[in-house]
């Protein structure tokens, strides 16, 4: 691998950190583990080609361009969490991967979304959390953090409170967003 094409990857890979929080290598490196798949199988439930998914991984792109993917990776992430803490049988994560495979990344904001309210065990979701991560996953979808943040700055002097919505929802943590749309409820 030539130098140029390393460093490419590298920035690759550190876009992928800034947008979803780690590079994507690792990140579906530990769903294939933790949900007990392959590579083709990841694809297929996440809605890509077996090659754009290879691509991500190796650092060759950056982002995911459709929101509903992104929303997939998430979806995925929340199963993987309750399949590593006990609550999720190996059967039940299969059928829940064939829901969110389905579902096509829903859209909370829209009620006649296909994505139910609930997760696909039945549980009810987070609907604090389901709404702020299709905020970021609508920004980041047309931006990167950088540019989110550069807006942010932009606005800070004549719209503060638009300013605030950008970083918060746009490069700050979920966990801070949804503390901060929770605040805004009611």
């Amino acid at each position: 691998m030539d130098v140029s094409h390393q460093e490419a990857t590298e920035k690759a890979r550190e876009q992928q950190t800034t947008w979803y929080g780690e590079p994507l290598g690792a990140l579906f490196r530990r769903l294939i583990a933790d949900l007990g798949l392959n590579q083709a199988r990841l694809a297929v439930v996440l809605g890509l080609s077996a090659p754009m998914l290879s691509q991500l991984m190796s650092g060759q792109r950056a982002k995911i361009g459709n929101p509903a993917v992104v929303q997939r990776v998430r979806s995925l992430q929340d199963l993987a969490g309750e399949v590593r803490a006990g609550r999720v049988s190996a059967a039940e994560a299969t059928a829940a991967m064939d829901e969110i495979r389905r579902t096509a990344g829903g859209n909370v904001l829209n009620p006649n979304s296909s994505t139910p309210r609930s997760s696909p065990l039945g549980v009810p979701a987070n609907p604090s959390k389901r709404v702020v991560r299709e905020i970021q996953a609508l920004l980041r979808a047309v931006a990167d953090a950088t540019e989110i943040q550069s807006a942010s700055r932009l606005l800070a002097d004549s719209h503060p409170e638009l300013a605030e919505f950008l970083r918060i929802y746009g490069v700050a943590r979920t966990r801070e967003a949804i503390e901060h749309y929770e605040s805004h409820q009611g």
